[in-house]
């Protein structure tokens, strides 16, 4: 019989802070995400996370005996989800908006797109995220910025992962490891883009600064050793600042004039930054 894989399974790499990957899973199953679609990674926390996994067996997880880096639990993932055509790559420190994954999908494959990243709303949720998600998604729809992603949530098609390789599982890279990701496809030329179809509320890294504070260290990767794997100099960093710059601001301007929103957009002082 032929085998008919499942469109696609969420990987949530998480460590500690067991308060938001337990809002990110509730965000998902509410917009009917099932569990069975949902991997979570345990990279070694030492809070309440593995006993809450323990009450939740109708998730899918694996449990890493140390923590072994986002990269490595990205790739774990990927290896654990071989029947799935996309895997979405997933901080746990985020709220999916309505139809946040369907639509994410839906998108990249109207648009022909091997990486897809959804629109992003960062910083406190001190507002109605649900109401504001669907008036969001209505302006926002058809929207995208090529050649561009984040690693906060990034889905990719299976078909990726065998041109270019799994996520990187140096944990040297601690925190470029997307970076390194997008460069990788940018030399492959696999058509990456952020679209807003799709919105997700991201509290910020919660994670990586929790590590931080507890470390003392103000990077988590090396930033010197990641230029030197992706051979980044600096007359191509400079240039690809320059033209970032005005790439940037076209983009903010139109989508701002188009819908009053942008596909990036900052929470401070009870009102909303277009980036």
């Amino acid at each position: 019989m032929p085998h008919n894989p499942r469109r696609y399974a969420i990987v949530i790499p998480v460590y500690n802070q067991l308060p938001y990957t337990e809002q990110c899973v509730e965000s998902l199953l509410a917009q009917h995400v099932t569990p069975e679609d949902i991997l979570i990674i345990d990279n070694a926390s030492s809070d309440d996370t593995p006993h809450w996994l323990e009450e939740h067996p109708e998730l899918q997880q694996h449990r890493n005996r140390t923590n072994l880096g986002c990269g490595c639990a990205w790739t774990q993932g990927v290896v654990l989800c071989q029947d799935a055509e996309w895997i979405v790559l997933l901080n746990n420190d985020v709220l999916a908006g309505t139809d946040a994954i369907g639509a994410l999908l839906d998108a990249a494959e109207r648009e022909k797109l091997g990486v897809v990243s959804p629109a992003l709303l960062e910083g406190e949720n001190d507002y109605d995220f649900n109401a504001f998600a669907v008036n969001y998604r209505q302006k926002m729809s058809g929207m995208i910025r090529k050649n561009r992603l984040h690693g906060v949530c990034f889905a990719v098609h299976r078909s990726v992962f065998e041109m270019v390789g799994f996520p990187d599982t140096d944990r040297r890279l601690g925190g470029y490891e997307d970076s390194e990701f997008q460069f990788r496809c940018r030399r492959a030329n696999i058509p990456v883009g952020i679209i807003g179809d799709s919105v997700f509320h991201h509290f910020g890294s919660i994670t990586q600064k929790a590590i931080k504070q507890k470390t003392g260290q103000k990077s988590l990767g090396d930033l010197n050793y990641f230029r030197s794997r992706v051979g980044s100099g600096w007359l191509s960093r400079k240039r690809d600042k320059f033209l970032s710059r005005f790439e940037f601001r076209k983009w903010i301007d139109e989508e701002r004039a188009t819908s009053g929103f942008t596909l990036h957009m900052v929470r401070r002082n009870d009102t909303w930054e277009m980036h």
